[in-house]
C-alpha cells in the first residue's frame, strides 16, 4: 500500500524529468558559415550541431572532409549549395544517422558512387539538383528508407529507372534531356501507377525524339511494342527476385517439389523427351548397324569352310580313296607302265568344248557314262 502510494506522489514529477529531457533532446543548434571561402569543412565546430549550413564556399568533400564529418552525428541538416563538389565517394554521410535534409545542389556533381548515402536512415529530403549528372542507379537510393522528396531538377539525365522508395511523395525531374524512348516506359508507368507527385509535370518534358518535344514524360503516348518490352522487363525483375533467395530457401523449396513430383504424374512434355531420345536412340543405332553390316556377313562366310571332325574324316577317307596307305605300292613299275596308267587315267577326261566346268556333278558318274 506505502509502495503504491509512493509511485502516485511521484508520478508527475517523473513526467516533468522526462518532458525535460525530450525538450532538451529536440534543441536546435545552428551553425552558419556560409560565403566564408572554405576549401574544408571546419574542425572546431560544436560538436553537438543539428543544422549546419555550409553553403557558398570551396568545399570538395573529400576523405578529410569526410571525417571531420563523422564527428557531428547529431546533424539532422546538412547544406552544401554551390560549393567544388564533383564526386560523392562511398560512406560520405555513414555517420550521420539523424540527418533528414540533405541539399547537394549547385556543385559539378557527375559520379555518385553506389554506397554514397549507406546510413543515412532517416533522411526525408534529398536535393541533388543543378549538377552535371548524367545517370543513376536506382539501387544506390535503396538504403534511404523513409525518403519523401527526391530532386533532380537541372541534370544532364536522360534516363532514369524506377527507383525502389516506397515512401516517396514528392519527385522533381525537370530541366533533364529526357529520351522519351521505350527505355523510359518504366518510369512513366511507375509515375502513372504509385501516389508519387511529379513536380512542374508541365515543364518536365522530352527532348528526344523530335516528334515528342511537346510531350510531358508523363504523358508522351507509346507504341504498343513499348508495352511488350515492359513485360518483358517484368519477368526479368521476377527472375532476378527468385535469383536473390537465399540458398536455405532454394534447397527446401526444392524438397518440396521433388517430394510433390513424386506423387503427381509427368506431363506430356516428359513424353515428348523420352520419345526425342528413343528416336535418337534408334536412329543411332540403325546407322550403326548399316555401316558394319557387310564386316559382320564376310565375317559369318568365313566360317562356312569348317576343319572337319573326326567321324567326318572317317566318312571321307571311306568313299574317296585318297589315303595314301591304301594307294598299291608302284615302286617296281618302269616307266612305259607309268606312262599307260597316265594315259588311261586321263582318258575319262572330258574334251574341252567351250563351257565353264559345273563342278557340282559327280565324278563317278561321269566315268560311268564313258
Amino acid at each position: 500500500m506505502k509502495f503504491t502510494c509512493i509511485t502516485v506522489l511521484f508520478w508527475p514529477f517523473s513526467m516533468l524529468l522526462l518532458s525535460d529531457k525530450s525538450q532538451t533532446s529536440k534543441i536546435e543548434v545552428k551553425c552558419n558559415f556560409t560565403e566564408k571561402d572554405y576549401s574544408l569543412i571546419p574542425v572546431g565546430i560544436n560538436n553537438n550541431v543539428t543544422i549546419l549550413d555550409l553553403s557558398y564556399n570551396k568545399i570538395t568533400l573529400n576523405v578529410t572532409d569526410t571525417r571531420v564529418l563523422q564527428k557531428y552525428f547529431l546533424l539532422t541538416e546538412l547544406y552544401l549549395i554551390q560549393n567544388n563538389i564533383t564526386i560523392l565517394h562511398n560512406s560520405s554521410f555513414s555517420n550521420l544517422s539523424n540527418l533528414e535534409i540533405l541539399n547537394i545542389c549547385r556543385n559539378s556533381i557527375h559520379v555518385i558512387q553506389q554506397n554514397a548515402f549507406v546510413g543515412l536512415n532517416k533522411l526525408k529530403q534529398l536535393h541533388l539538383c543543378q549538377n552535371k549528372i548524367l545517370q543513376l542507379n536506382p539501387d544506390m537510393f535503396m538504403p534511404l528508407n523513409n525518403l519523401k522528396l527526391l530532386n533532380l531538377q537541372g541534370n544532364l539525365i536522360s534516363y532514369f529507372d524506377v527507383p525502389q522508395l516506397f515512401h516517396l511523395e514528392l519527385i522533381i525531374l525537370y530541366g533533364n534531356p529526357w529520351n522519351c524512348t521505350c527505355s523510359l516506359f518504366n518510369l512513366q508507368n511507375w509515375l502513372k501507377t504509385s501516389n508519387v507527385i511529379l513536380e512542374n509535370e508541365n515543364i518536365t518534358m522530352c527532348s528526344y525524339p523530335h516528334s515528342l518535344t511537346c510531350y510531358s514524360i508523363k504523358t508522351v503516348p507509346y507504341m504498343a511494342e513499348c508495352y511488350s518490352k515492359f513485360a518483358s522487363s517484368i519477368t526479368e525483375d521476377l527472375y532476378v527476385h527468385f535469383q536473390s533467395i537465399s540458398n536455405s530457401t532454394f534447397n527446401s523449396s526444392l524438397n518440396n517439389f521433388t517430394r510433390n513430383s513424386e506423387h503427381e504424374p509427368l506431363g506430356k512434355s516428359w513424353v515428348f523427351l523420352v520419345g526425342v531420345v528413343v528416336t535418337a536412340l534408334m536412329t543411332s543405332l540403325l546407322i550403326l548397324t548399316a555401316i558394319k553390316c557387310p564386316i559382320w556377313y564376310n565375317f559369318l562366310l568365313s566360317y562356312n569352310h569348317r576343319r572337319l571332325e573326326e567321324h567326318e574324316a572317317e566318312t571321307y577317307e571311306d568313299g574317296f580313296p585318297g589315303n595314301s596307305n591304301s594307294l598299291p605300292h608302284i615302286g617296281d613299275i618302269n616307266s612305259e607302265d607309268t606312262t599307260v596308267i597316265f594315259e588311261q587315267l586321263h582318258s575319262f577326261v572330258a574334251e574341252d568344248d567351250g563351257f565353264i566346268e559345273d563342278k557340282y556333278i559327280d565324278t563317278h558318274e561321269l566315268c560311268e557314262e564313258n
